[in-house]
């Protein structure tokens, strides 16, 4: 499947957007067309995805004329109506806004648009496919890619069809991800759920975080620095599971649950129950204090810097 070449039509480039632009020109089998609504797309497009596709020169952080070498090329091209960029697709990809009716109504254009093979992928966060599909006549063409932001360096692209989804079109877009020399990871979710996994995890997270800085239990910045210092290298070497089979010992996580089950009873029934609107003024205020309101671009690249070299380490064999 490799060696098939692939046009991929991306509706919507706000962040996620560029990001999933320069995944896919990433690969050497891929034309992306691209289209979005916005009035000064093209000049937004020239200035902003050159800093997705590779490191920035270190004195002028930019790389001139690579929008236009690759629109030369033909491996890039750049849309002013939705017809035209749907036209030609083998797939289509969608990120646009988080709004169910707004969904409901591109797919349904897409759908008289694109050929009827191309596969319908969505990026939402947490709008299921099942959804968004109910203004389609062949609803066995649309799933959810669900990214990590920022998806051209995050592995996790979690999988997620709808029940009358084909099998077919899922194991296609499992197989576009697992390429050989490709570090993205496909997860196929087994089952629609808000928020699908990876977001359930981190809001759970989130909301205990949340619940214990607005009991004055501890700050927002030492909260991080306990995360990074604990749970955050651990479970990125091992997972939650592996860790707590390796932190039972012989037993395993068997034996670590017979350990510390009432403890952790005692725990989870203590779990903060918190609303977002009760939490969002002292959470916002010790963010904002400890890093700021905004990221310099330079900050930007460092941070991704260190994220690629963290998992770099964390392919590494044993």
């Amino acid at each position: 499947m490799s060696t098939t070449t692939h046009r991929i039509t991306l509706i919507g480039l706000g962040t996620i957007g560029m990001s999933m632009a320069a995944l896919h020109l990433s690969r050497d089998n891929t034309i992306v067309d691209v289209f979005d609504t916005r009035p000064d797309f093209e000049d937004y497009l020239v200035k902003t995805l050159p800093s997705f596709l590779a490191s920035p020169n270190s004195e002028t952080g930019s790389h001139p004329g690579e929008v236009a070498s690759l629109v030369s090329s033909g491996r890039l091209n750049i849309h002013s109506s939705l017809a035209t960029a749907c036209a030609s697709a083998t797939i289509v990809q969608e990120q646009g806004p988080e709004n169910l009716d707004f969904k409901r109504s591109i797919w349904k254009r897409v759908e008289s648009l694109a050929p009827a093979s191309a596969h319908f992928w969505t990026s939402t966060s947490g709008i299921a496919a099942s959804a968004q599909q109910q203004q389609l006549q062949d609803k066995t063409r649309l799933l959810v890619v669900h990214p990590f932001n920022p998806p051209h360096i995050m592995p996790l692209l979690e999988i997620v069809p709808a029940p009358e989804t084909s099998p077919e079109r899922v194991e296609f877009a499992r197989e576009y991800f697992s390429i050989p020399g490709s570090r993205h990871r496909p997860v196929v979710i087994r089952k629609e759920i808000p928020g699908f996994v990876g977001n359930r995890l981190a809001f759970a997270l989130l909301r205990e975080a949340c619940h214990l800085v607005q009991e004055d239990v501890v700050t927002a910045k030492d909260l991080d620095t306990i995360l990074m210092a604990s749970l955050g290298p651990r479970w990125a070497g091992n997972g939650v599971f592996e860790s707590y089979q390796q932190g039972g010992g012989e037993g395993g996580i068997g034996a670590f649950l017979d350990k510390l089950g009432g403890t952790m009873q005692e725990v989870w029934d203590g779990l903060g129950q918190v609303s977002v609107a009760e939490v969002k003024e002292k959470v916002v205020q010790q963010t904002d204090e400890a890093y700021g309101t905004s990221i310099s671009e330079e900050t930007r690249w460092k941070k991704e810097e260190r994220l690629r070299e963290f998992l770099k380490v964390q392919t590494q064999r044993y």
